[in-house]
């Protein structure tokens, strides 16, 4: 399985950005889809997850600002980000676990103060 990430870029804090992933396969119709993220120097931490009834789960830095959602017809997930501060700095890899896990190569985001 391949996951293909998308929609980082440069961003002003206070600005939002869109991120994108597209499973190339259905893997199991029960999974969990997420987003983890790693900031310079520090340690991947998890951003939100979404399990196929829609379940959600935030870290407590992102609640209230960002916003996941998947389309499972189309084995894709968002990550919707608002108020975006600069500490939301880091590479965002896309997640799928489905007793295994299967990693994106992650998008850089980089929001300027």
């Amino acid at each position: 399985v391949q996951l293909q990430a998308s929609g980082g870029g440069l961003v002003q804090a206070g600005e939002s950005l869109r991120l994108s992933c597209v499973a190339s396969e259905t893997i199991f119709r029960i999974n969990v889809m997420g987003w983890y993220r790693q900031a310079p120097g520090k340690q991947r931490e998890l951003v939100a997850t979404i399990t196929s009834s829609g379940v959600r789960n935030y870290a407590d830095s992102v609640k209230g600002r960002f916003t996941i959602s998947r389309d499972n017809a189309k084995n894709t997930v968002y990550l919707q980000m608002y108020s975006l501060k600069p500490e939301d700095t880091a590479v965002y890899y896309c997640n799928l676990n489905a007793g295994l896990n299967w990693w994106g190569k992650g998008t850089q985001v980089t929001v300027s103060s």
